[in-house]
């Protein structure tokens, strides 16, 4: 049971030929349509392995209701920094392979907004022609701009793309950078100001995936900088910024499951990271309150069988 399952960037080497015509339509989409019928909507009360809380600094964790989560898998949550939306990463069935969800119509990148302080229902969010290929996932937004991950037509394996928000709607999509998809090996990342943070396996690192920092400079991207105080032997990633940039949120294996934790910024110098939530809990991002969104994998007979997007809310210590 104790293993970590990343629903999406388990990399595949594929390559695309494309075989659609231009001028299609986008098909229309429904996430409950696609269900499987073998699953169960799980609960926290049909849940093995529920969230430990770590910290007094918040409420226990609880999903998010319906009609963002279902019984299939919705993972990488990303809110903007004024809560007013999140994207998220969504596949109908856990158990399906990459390759196959990619003809699904289905999986990839969605948005659900808050709208009073509900989540309106989630929309499919398209960034590729219709028509052809693309299996997209963790969106990071900043401003109008969106990054991602993709392996589409025309590409092999996985790579990091770029998004214009235009008009009501995402365009101009676009390969990153060649040193980004190059030699700093990028994995899941978040950007702050001039700093781009993520996780890669880069020969130097203390074991497993690592945390590590590019910045952007007039000539590019800098050299990556080993993140070392919030580094182990164990994976460490998938790694958050406040919008001060004093904390880092990132995920680590703790005891054989994914678990969050907090580092603080001092003096310029990230500090030793503080255990939240444990027991799998992962890919953390934060609302303008600083509650705390994250994923939970339910696991049954050493299977995944669901990912849900929980939140635990920030205690009111005013």
């Amino acid at each position: 049971m104790k293993r970590f399952v990343m629903l999406f960037f388990t990399v595949i080497l594929i390559s695309f030929g494309c075989s659609c015509q231009a001028g299609q339509e986008y098909p229309s989409v429904s996430r409950e349509d696609v269900l499987p019928d073998d699953i169960q909507k799980q609960s926290p009360e049909t849940d093995l392995y529920p969230p430990m809380l770590h910290t007094d600094e918040y409420e226990t964790p609880v999903p998010l209701p319906s009609p963002v989560n279902t019984s299939g898998g919705e993972d990488s949550p990303f809110i903007l920094p004024d809560g007013s939306a999140m994207y998220f990463f969504f596949t109908p069935d856990v158990r399906i392979p990459a390759e196959l969800q990619l003809t699904d119509n289905v999986t990839g990148i969605w948005v659900t907004y808050n709208e009073n302080g509900q989540w309106t229902k989630p929309q499919r969010v398209w960034l590729q022609d219709a028509g052809k290929l693309a299996l997209d996932g963790a969106p990071f937004v900043q401003d109008d701009e969106m990054w991602f991950v993709s392996a589409r037509e025309g590409y092999e394996g996985m790579h990091i793309f770029t998004a214009q928000y235009i008009d009501g709607t995402w365009q101009d999509w676009d390969y990153a950078d060649e040193r980004i998809n190059g030699d700093l090996m990028v994995g899941e990342f978040h950007i702050y100001e001039d700093e781009l943070y993520y996780h890669s396996d880069l020969d130097g690192g203390l074991g497993s995936y690592d945390i590590w920092m590019t910045r952007k400079t007039q000539d590019g991207w800098s050299d990556a900088v080993n993140i070392t105080a919030v580094n182990t032997e164990a994976m460490d990633g998938y790694p958050y910024i406040s919008p001060d940039g004093s904390e880092m949120y990132f995920t680590r294996v703790y005891e054989g499951s994914p678990a969050i934790f907090r580092s603080y910024r001092v003096n310029g110098q990230w500090q030793a990271p503080e255990l939240l939530i444990s027991q799998f809990a992962g890919e953390p991002t934060l609302d303008a309150e600083g509650n705390l969104y994250f994923v939970h994998h339910y696991y049954k007979d050493g299977e995944m069988i669901e990912a849900d997007i929980y939140v635990a809310y920030k205690k009111n210590t005013q």
